[in-house]
């Protein structure tokens, strides 16, 4: 079936400003703060690499070269290592560089939303399915979340969507779903609705970042009106999309860590610096000194 092809291509939308992050973002982008030792866009990336996509894509802006430059060999780095005869960082480097050819980088020059960032791939994509990633979103389980959406899409065809639960009292504040017929680990999605009046939520499934879509969304998204915050929404393409095609909801049972904000960011660190046994040590105790004065 058409709606059930590979999925091998991901996009990553990295062309937004950080305002939450300045000072610190004026010269450094938010997806390259790093959660320990990694900037931000490379769990993502990962997480993308173990669900099988071939291909990356990043959407980017002004003064975001500094990402693609992370994807690229480093000469002047690596031959003062060699000359070092660091190998473990050579091994490391060698560990996060991309495969040559399945990079690719395009502009968005004019910041107008989610939508309009997903639409710039357009070329890049083609005529077929592909995921889009949320940069700021890390998410930490037993499986990536990309991962069981991709199992979840081979069940479904069509598009996918990952959600996760939210208290019933904050649906308000999130992109909520309809349920419908359970498939696979997630369920068929009735409807979706963009931070519903209180009390009018269909559920309290809301969406934390994850898609695949089937290329149809593009001709949507080049005519689509601005929305909310006057900019192109990815949500809006998808109510019009789910009009003659099926949408899904891959239900992700981990965790997320929004390090788009403050409080996500630093969340993110603690809890990786804590699964990590050449860290853990020594940070475990003064964190619990630190929570423990307060």
């Amino acid at each position: 079936m058409r709606d059930k092809r590979k999925v091998r291509k991901a996009v990553f939308p990295v062309a937004g400003l950080g305002t939450r992050f300045l000072p610190a973002t004026k010269a450094v982008p938010k997806e390259m703060l790093t959660v320990v030792d990694k900037p931000v866009i490379q769990y993502v990336v990962d997480e993308a690499l173990e669900a099988g996509i071939e291909h990356l894509i990043f959407v980017t802006g002004r003064s975001k070269a500094v990402i693609e430059d992370y994807f690229d060999i480093q000469v002047e780095l690596e031959q003062t290592l060699r000359d070092r005869n660091k190998q473990a960082e050579l091994t490391l480097l060698d560990t996060i560089l991309p495969t040559a050819g399945t990079t690719s980088f395009t502009r968005q020059q004019s910041p107008l939303g989610l939508g309009h960032a997903v639409w710039c791939a357009r070329e890049l994509v083609g005529d077929e399915p592909f995921a889009v990633l949320l940069p700021d979103m890390i998410m930490k389980g037993e499986k990536g979340c990309l991962k069981g959406m991709v199992e979840l899409y081979a069940q479904s065809g069509g598009n996918v969507i990952a959600v996760e639960e939210c208290a019933p009292d904050q649906a308000h504040k999130y992109g909520i779903v309809g349920v419908g017929d359970r498939i696979g680990d997630g369920f068929r999605i009735t409807k979706m609705v963009e931070k519903p009046a209180k009390g009018t939520a269909p559920s309290n499934f809301f969406i934390n970042g994850r898609y695949i879509l089937q290329p149809e969304i593009f001709p949507i998204l080049a005519t689509q009106e601005r929305g909310a915050g006057n900019e192109i929404q990815l949500t809006d393409g998808m109510l019009k999309l789910s009009e003659w095609q099926q949408f899904a909801a891959y239900h992700f049972r981990g965790t997320t860590y929004d390090c788009g904000a403050k409080d996500g960011f630093i969340l993110a660190n603690v809890a990786f610096a804590l699964e990590r046994e050449d860290i853990r040590a020594l940070v475990e105790a003064p964190l619990k000194d630190l929570v423990g004065g307060l």
